[in-house]
């Protein structure tokens, strides 16, 4: 007789996550329900699976199963991004789009501080957030005086939401911030090595404390984390070959579409086919070049003319590879880091790609000013690279430009246009994602009809409307 189907939940409440993890990991072997697999279970028995089964034989994906909370206060904007760099894991974080800075709520690194650089950090880091602090009410004037007018007035929330889009670009990464984290053991593990082997002294005691704090949780699981020297050597050797190659004064070519799968299309209605079907890809693909064009458009209503806006689309939309070359400022890198499912490779935060100025800041009579702000904050970020370059990160503001180099598939390209073309978006992630769909959007044939940005707007529209200037030397 069949047992009785039944949905639970194991409450972590009475069960730590290393238990929890174990109770699922038993379930491949033991015929009983996890509740009573649990039962039998102990702490100290759940340590002895773990040391035996995932540390010593590498089973690390019962690992999985643990997870944990982690609330992270008062690090650097610059060590967030090293702690928000995995990609299996939840991450929320203060918003500079939403919150105000206070004048001290910024870091001062172990690299400088004592040493004779230190008057110099913190009179830039002072003087950036001084000039953000008297941004704030000039820019909340000009907005309600342009506005004023209209007949649809601005809410409170509206004006103070656009001011500090503006103003957000005065912040230096040394700005502080909070991070709210649910991750499982294993993406920790992964995590934690990363942090001790980063070459910032923050990261790397946020590691440390993250690691003391996880471990009353999770004793063994993350029990051996420590530094890896094969991260350490890969930036150090890789840095010095770079001393050849000395970054250019300017590049204004923001968005380069360096290599894509010229078959994307086919690939995908063909992996469809497949999907449904009995017959092997590459007789598929033959079949489908030679197709009716009814085939094709019925294969393509299948893919997009039933997909909800709430939907997720099909995995075969995967089969496809985009690989960009992208200049940002660094507040819409803020933004855009968060799409883990590409895979990312980021420069170092410095001036070397110029700075974006917006065009409320020209309209506020703030111009010069935030001039000032950005030549202040290049020169004391020259004098502490000289001997500190990756200390050096800390001085500079949201408004510098950052490039990025970004592959991703069709699936991801799609929720990364929806969302981050929306009205409600940020005007300058808008701008990167209008461009970088318009250029997919050129390399389709048959999916062209499906695939465009949400409002109607373009990425020159977006820099009229919204930048005196996005690269600024």
């Amino acid at each position: 007789m069949n047992e009785k189907r039944r949905v639970y939940l194991l409450e972590n409440k009475k069960l730590n996550p290393e238990t929890i993890a174990v109770t699922f990991a038993k379930t491949s072997r033991s015929p009983q329900s996890f509740d009573q697999i649990a039962q039998e279970l102990s702490d100290e028995k759940s340590a002895q699976f773990h040391e035996r089964w995932v540390v010593g034989y590498g089973h690390a994906s019962v690992a999985e199963h643990a997870v944990l909370h982690i609330a992270v206060e008062n690090i650097s904007r610059l060590a967030v991004e090293c702690l928000e760099s995995n990609r299996l894991a939840a991450y929320t974080e203060k918003s500079s789009r939403y919150q105000v800075w206070g004048a001290d709520c910024f870091f001062i690194p172990d690299e400088i501080k004592g040493s004779m650089l230190e008057d110099v950090y913190c009179d830039t880091v002072r003087t950036l957030f001084q000039k953000y602090a008297k941004a704030l009410p000039v820019l909340q004037a000009t907005i309600q005086n342009k506005y004023s007018a209209d007949r649809n007035v601005l809410s409170e929330k509206d004006i103070h939401t656009r001011c500090m889009d503006v103003c957000r670009y005065y912040l230096p990464a040394a700005a502080t911030a909070n991070v709210g984290i649910t991750i499982n053991a294993r993406s920790l593990e992964h995590a934690l090595r990363k942090m001790l082997s980063h070459p910032l002294a923050e990261v790397r005691q946020v590691g440390h404390e993250i690691k003391q704090v996880a471990i009353s949780h999770l004793p063994i699981l993350i029990k051996y984390v420590d530094e890896v020297a094969y991260l350490k050597q890969a930036e150090e050797r890789t840095t010095q070959l770079n001393t050849a190659l000395p970054p250019h004064a300017k590049d204004e070519n923001w968005c380069t579409l360096v290599d894509f799968d010229e078959q994307f299309e086919t690939h995908i209605l063909s992996a469809l086919m497949l999907r449904y079907g009995q017959v092997g890809f590459k007789e598929i693909e033959k079949n489908l070049q030679n197709s009716s064009d009814e085939k094709k458009q019925i294969l393509l209503d299948v893919l997009f003319g039933k997909l909800d806006a709430h939907d997720t689309p099909l995995r075969e939309l995967e089969y496809s590879n985009f690989i960009f070359d992208l200049l940002m400022d660094q507040g819409a890198y803020f933004e855009f880091k968060r799409h883990r499912m590409m895979t990312q490779t980021v420069q170092p935060l410095s001036p070397y790609h110029g700075y974006a100025i917006p065009k409320l800041i020209s309209e506020s009579g703030l111009e010069l000013d935030f001039i000032e702000a950005m030549d202040i904050a290049k020169k004391t970020y020259l004098k502490i690279a000289a001997t500190l370059p990756s200390a050096a990160s800390y001085v500079i503001p949201n408004a510098y430009n950052r490039r990025v180099l970004a592959s991703f598939n069709l699936r991801t390209a799609i929720h990364f246009t929806t969302l981050r073309t929306a009205p409600n978006a940020h005007f300058a992630i808008r701008r990167v994602a209008n461009r970088m769909a318009e250029v997919i959007r050129n390399r389709m044939d048959l999916f062209k009809p499906f695939f465009y940005a949400q409002p109607n707007e373009t990425w020159q529209y977006i820099e009229s409307e919204f930048f005196t200037d996005p690269i600024r030397f």
